[in-house]
């Protein structure tokens, strides 16, 4: 059995290895391990930090869990789900408050980044839109609807409604699929018709419609599917 102080000694490197060189050479299970012991005092935390790294199949999946997912593991109490659901919603904040007022054409990988971490791994559809000014600079970024998707719940009055709002001259559309396949669907298709229809009647412009999935993502412009308005075939 560990001791106290062996314990406290331990806690001591791994926070001195951290301060030092960030988190290069650590394990997966030492990164969650570190955290774990700003929550769970006087335990060692490795034997709990492992189980939770097997449970999730790594930390992404660990950071993609729900509280009440995390509370669902033996040992992980309130304080310590809030924490490590906290720390995926904070880099969520921090990568949203990045791309504010850039250009979202050299910084579109900073775009990226921020909407794949908090769609990447949500279990639900979520149905967002990058509003941008007449420099193509990034204004804000709406979650419009939650939920499964098609043409009946995502109002195209709403969008222009909320483009207006930010005075927006230009939209990104972008989902995620659940499942972790962003291949389009129909639906998708025809959604994304009726909202470049909806955009060109006030002269805004939709550069893109994002899907997101778990490894990747699809641009639907990449496919050739907006038509500057036109309404294609069904």
């Amino acid at each position: 059995m560990t001791s106290s102080n062996e314990n406290s000694g331990h806690r001591a490197r791994l926070r001195d290895r951290f301060l030092k060189s960030g988190l290069e050479g650590f394990h997966d299970y030492e990164v969650v391990e570190l955290l774990l012991t700003f929550a769970i005092p006087r335990r060692d935390v490795k034997p709990l930090a492992k189980k939770l790294i097997a449970n999730f199949k790594g930390l992404r999946g660990l950071l993609d869990a729900t509280p009440d997912e995390l509370s669902a593991t033996d040992g992980i109490g309130t304080n310590a789900a809030v924490l490590i659901a906290l720390i995926k919603e904070m880099a969520g904040a921090y990568l949203k408050e990045q791309i504010a007022k850039k250009h979202v054409v050299s910084s579109s990988k900073d775009l990226l980044n921020y909407l794949n971490l908090t769609l990447s791994g949500e279990k639900v559809e979520k149905f967002l839109a990058v509003y941008l000014n007449s420099k193509n600079e990034i204004l804000g970024v709406e979650t419009l609807h939650e939920g499964t998707i098609n043409q009946t719940v995502v109002y195209p009055r709403k969008v222009i409604e909320r483009a207006f709002k930010h005075n927006a001259r230009s939209i990104i559309f972008v989902h995620n699929h659940p499942s972790g396949d962003p291949t389009p669907s129909k639906t998708d298709r025809l959604l994304t018709d009726e909202l470049v229809e909806a955009a060109r009647t006030v002269d805004i412009k939709v550069h893109d419609h994002i899907i997101v999935g778990k490894t990747k993502h699809t641009s639907l412009r990449d496919l050739g599917w907006l038509g500057e308005g036109r309404r294609r075939e069904r």
